[in-house]
């Protein structure tokens, strides 16, 4: 009997929030991009829902509740108008500069990419019913409106931690003092000139992408998306009213910040399942390695084979003079006077490497996934920062005590051997990676099981418009009080020019008096 009871539980619960239509959207080919959002659509559809996934990677195994719209396979280096650069000279470039030559132009580029896209033309044409619209928050503002087109709410969810335009346009506070920008990388970020380029640089990436890059995309709106339903709302609204948005953060390693209620931190939610494994050959290599291993990989768009010679060379003659095993991920089949304890591999299944209890240190460009995948296995990471939020991520690391930053500038064989030897042999940076990733895993619920949550609390509350900011509706002047702060001063201003004035005509009434009672006297 109770057995039946809890079935009949079960299948109600099902039926409640275990069948919802969803659409997921995440058309950027950027494979780190893909590794953190993935396990997004899968465990949605692992627990009952209808997952339409628009994409530019296909899943191999997967549930048959899980559907694909495959994107065009294009690079951001199609979109922009020029050929691949060797990625290591954009650590001379400004964040301005970043935003104008790849964010802006690579953003807007690969939204028309995908709407245009044959599957994607062939699925905006057919009618579909959907409960919930999620977005990949990532210069793609354009793909927002298919949440107006079905008429469903609007989840997003970032592979960077805080946001400052989402922040601006739904009344999150922005903590301008101790929150850094996300793409902008700051030395000192709470002296007097970082907090000023911080200032400077969220309000021009803010007037920007208002101004400029959400006209655009609404250009792309009229263009490909078909059977609008009338009055379309702008794009500005769209991210205004969004329902939800998970960001790839955590206190534990992030800056503890204040958040409204709709926006939820889910940093590591790709390592909170294990699917995957060593190949045979790198696990034996792991295994045997009995003074452990060093491990270098400089992320999925940043290639270690486009390193000047010199900078290769420093690399080479510190690696032979280790008694660990290096793994390298090298892109070029051609190594010439490759050590015996170096190992290379185009590509290299990082997640699972980095869980290896074997690895002694992670030499990394500090992008946030792979800065992540280190925290979480307790490993310590020597940081070479090329662009945006990179050296961020390992100025906490630095500043946290598990990480050492390594500028590009200043890579030679003497300070490569020191920081490798030091990081390898001091155990401070052990412990604290393993403190670290100790307070990373400690939550009430993974950052899976989080995501789920909330995605799922946003669907049984049909949007949940009680979570968002009613602040977000007032105008910049309500909402900052800057015209109750202007009315207060003109009170105390008036109050104090009348004070000021009443004691001007008590004295001169008083030196009157005294006057006349001197003549009075004479």
């Amino acid at each position: 009997m109770v057995g039946s009871k809890l079935f009949l539980i079960f299948l109600l619960v099902i039926e409640y929030c275990g069948c919802a239509n969803i659409l997921y959207v995440i058309p950027f080919t950027s494979k780190s991009h893909y590794i953190m959002l993935r396990p997004i659509g899968l465990e949605l559809a692992r627990r009952g829902h209808n997952v339409t996934v628009i994409t530019a990677f296909r899943e191999a195994d997967h549930p048959p509740n899980y559907h694909e719209v495959i994107v065009d396979d294009k690079e951001i280096w199609d979109v922009t108008g020029g050929k691949r650069p060797n990625v290591f000279t954009m650590v001379e470039i400004s964040a301005e500069d970043f935003h104008d030559k790849i964010l802006w132009g690579g953003g807007y580029g690969f939204t028309e990419v995908a709407l245009n896209s044959t599957e994607v033309k062939k699925f905006l044409a057919r009618d579909h019913k959907f409960d919930l619209v999620i977005c990949e928050q990532f210069f793609q503002e354009a793909l927002y409106i298919l949440a107006h087109k079905y008429q469903a709410p609007l989840a997003l969810v970032t592979t960077f931690g805080n946001c400052m335009r989402h922040n601006i346009v739904i009344r999150n506070p922005l903590q301008l003092a101790t929150v850094t920008a996300e793409f902008l990388d700051l030395k000192e970020p709470e002296s007097f000139v970082g907090r000023v380029r911080n200032w400077y640089f969220t309000v021009y990436e803010y007037l920007w992408w208002k101004y400029w890059f959400l006209p655009k995309n609404e250009e792309l709106v009229k263009k490909y998306v078909p059977n609008l339903k009338e009055p379309v709302p702008s794009l500005f609204e769209m991210q205004r009213n969004a329902s939800l948005i998970l960001i790839n953060s955590h206190f534990s390693f992030d800056p503890p910040t204040a958040y409204l209620p709709n926006v939820v931190e889910v940093g590591g939610l790709h390592l909170s399942r294990s699917d995957g494994h060593l190949p045979m050959d790198l696990q034996k290599i792991l295994d045997d390695s009995k003074h452990g291993v060093v491990y270098v990989n400089f992320g999925s768009n940043v290639r270690s084979s486009e390193l000047p010679l010199e900078k290769k060379n420093a690399f080479l003659n510190v690696f032979k003079q280790l008694k660990q095993t290096v793994l390298w991920k090298w892109e070029d089949e051609n190594f010439e006077n490759k050590p015996d304890n170096l190992v290379i591999r185009k590509w290299m299944p990082q997640k699972e490497i980095l869980a290896h209890p074997n690895i002694k240190v992670f030499l990394s460009h500090g992008g946030l996934i792979g800065t992540q995948e280190a925290i979480f296995n307790g490993v310590p990471i020597i940081g070479i920062p090329i662009y945006a939020d990179q050296y961020n991520n390992l100025l906490q690391a630095q500043d946290i005590g598990f990480g050492k930053i390594l500028p590009y500038h200043d890579i030679n064989e003497s300070t490569l051997r020191h920081l490798v030897n030091d990081v390898i042999n001091n155990d401070y940076y052990r412990n604290k990676a393993k403190e670290v990733s100790r307070r990373f895993k400690d939550r009430p619920l993974s950052a899976l099981d989080t995501a789920m949550f909330w995605i799922e609390y946003v669907i049984r509350n049909r949007g949940a418009e009680f979570m968002k900011n009613p602040a977000r509706d007032l105008n910049w002047f309500a909402y900052t009080m800057f015209d109750v702060y202007a009315f207060v001063f003109v009170c105390a201003a008036v109050v104090i020019y009348i004070v000021i004035k009443l004691i001007s005509a008590l004295l001169q009434f008083l030196g009157s008096n005294e006057d006349l009672g001197k003549k009075k006297k004479n």
